[in-house]
């Protein structure tokens, strides 16, 4: 483990193998991967942790309907999470699936332990059950559910709407109910626990109005981990799930090394799970955990939905297949490549909220800042570098440019403004600061005239001067693009014969400095970064 790095512990949820990738877990993944990225470069010891969900009784339904035994199911829906989170650039460090032996391990520690501490008992459950949803829901909230949607007495589900199922089983429950003041109490004291801070109202509001024991056990299927003292009961899914966190960095696991992981990163710095499951995640997760007397997550950040924005209307309507607007990763992809896609995503979309995206957007959004903007930029001043410097950047001192300079004015405090919106998953705050620079590059580009300035060999140092100005606010810009495009941003540094160590490097505020390009290093001019896109009006 890097000595002196402090640890930062991010994940995803799991994913349900119930169904392929789609594009909202693509997009809860890169929201993860551009803040792992960015704290790497902020000389974190990241451990990025994705995986799959792949008990209960929805996998085993969809299992059956393929006509496949569930582990053979869910063996054949890993390799499309990896390869698309590949193509996607996803830097996770660690993959866990939920049938792997460490979570049958730990999940029947937690059992063990759970009895210990007194916190669960057997009963029997007598209600409604969502298999698409994997939720209990009480008599009380189906019928409300049902009066508030006009469809009283159907029964369904208050967040899918499909029709729920009655279940009678005998099952053993975990006492959610003598959590509530424990949870408020960590609701009060550490708002930053649930981010937005809407959410955090959305979480108190519900835990506020009593709390029920849940079901942890089911009997009438198969396909789950043993409950380790009592044949017949498999693990609820859920009670499965939230656990893979700190399956991950060795629960359950008594070697010297797996207790060194827990050391190091648990409590896990961030969860970032999308606002559909968040009562799990904030609610029975936190209460799970304080049952067995360890240390809670520091954040739990909830994503919004993505729907479609009617190109016609103008209308939001939710995304699927039966409407016919479905939008998979790959017709994004194709579209805009592969950075095109993270960074519309990434910069275009408010994390915390709902967002409606549009093919249309898409284009602006790329046209405008990557192919009009940056990618101008990085071309029009590497071909001048080349043409008025002998294909080398110039030789200047940049600590000696006057403050004055405009450039140097706005590069000032950069990281700063940058990592205080990173930090807050504000991805559209902070590529605003990044563009600003951008945006204030290419005015100078016109403001300064350097066509003009080359004509009279008496102004070489003037031109020096404004030709090192643009490639230093294009290497500033480009570490901190980096966590966004990766690829691209690596090729800009490349191309100014910047070499790995700095592309690759963990000290992003001091790379953020204003001077540190050398003069005398070859330019490449290249290809385009980002051709601009055809309308598809």
């Amino acid at each position: 483990m890097p000595e002196g790095k402090q640890p930062y512990f991010i994940t995803t949820p799991i994913y349900y193998v119930n169904a392929k990738p789609h594009l909202g877990t693509a997009y809860c993944s890169l929201l993860c991967d551009v803040q792992a990225r960015f704290r790497r470069a902020a000389g974190y010891d990241v451990l990025f942790l994705t995986g799959m969900d792949e008990h209960g009784e929805k996998v085993a339904q969809a299992a059956a309907e393929h006509g496949m035994e569930p582990q053979a199911w869910c063996d054949s829906q890993a390799p499309y999470f990896k390869d698309l989170w590949d193509e996607l650039e996803v830097s996770y460090d660690d993959f866990i699936r939920t049938t792997e032996p460490r979570q049958y391990r730990a999940v029947q520690y937690l059992w063990e332990r759970m009895r210990d501490s007194g916190y669960i008992y057997k009963g029997s459950y007598d209600g409604w059950y969502c298999v698409h949803e994997e939720t209990y829901f009480t008599e009380t909230q189906v019928e409300k559910a049902d009066e508030e949607q006009g469809t009283k007495g159907q029964h369904l589900c208050p967040d899918c709407h499909r029709p729920l199922e009655r279940v009678t089983e005998e099952s053993w429950f975990f006492k959610l109910s003598e959590f509530q003041d424990r949870l408020l109490k960590l609701y009060e004291e550490h708002p930053e626990f649930v981010e937005p801070d809407f959410r955090l109202n959305e979480v108190r509001s519900f835990v506020e109005s009593g709390l029920q024991d849940v079901s942890v056990s089911r009997t009438s299927f198969d396909w789950g981990i043993p409950v380790p003292f009592d044949e017949g009961h498999v693990t609820y899914v859920w009670f499965d799930a939230l656990l893979n966190y700190y399956t991950a960095v060795g629960y359950g696991d008594d070697s010297p090394e797996a207790a060194a992981l827990r050391a190091r990163f648990w409590p896990a710095q961030m969860h970032v799970v999308g606002k559909d499951i968040i009562r799990f995640h904030c609610v029975i997760w936190p209460a799970m955990l304080m049952a067995l007397g360890e240390s809670v997550p520091e954040r739990v950040f909830a994503h919004g939905f993505l729907n479609v924005r009617n190109s016609e209307t103008g209308a939001i309507e939710k995304m699927s297949k039966s409407r016919g607007n479905a939008i998979a990763p790959e017709d994004v992809v194709k579209l805009l490549g592969v950075e095109g896609y993270r960074y519309y995503f990434m910069t275009d979309v408010v994390p915390g909220e709902d967002s409606g995206i549009s093919f249309e957007r898409m284009e602006q959004v790329y046209n405008a800042d990557l192919a009009n903007s940056w990618g101008n930029l990085v071309s029009r001043s590497l071909n001048m570098s080349d043409k008025y410097f002998a294909g080398c950047t110039p030789h200047v001192d940049g600590a000696l440019i006057s403050d004055k300079n405009p450039l140097k004015a706005m590069a000032d405090g950069i990281y700063g403004r940058y990592a205080t919106c990173m930090d807050h998953m504000n991805y559209v705050g902070a590529k605003d600061v990044v563009m600003e620079l951008v945006h204030a590059a290419n005015h100078y580009i016109e403001e300064s005239a350097p066509w003009n300035v080359a004509k009279d060999p008496a102004r070489v140092s003037e031109l020096a001067e404004i030709i090192y100005s643009l490639l230093e606010a294009i290497r500033i810009s480009a570490h901190l693009l980096m966590p966004f495009m990766p690829t691209t941003s690596a090729e800009v540094l490349r191309r100014m014969s910047l070499g790995e160590d700095e592309i690759t490097s963990c000290a992003l505020e001091k790379d953020c400095t204003w001077g540190k390009l050398s003069g005398g290093l070859a330019v490449t001019k290249g290809e385009a970064l980002f051709p601009r896109l055809a309308s598809t009006k």
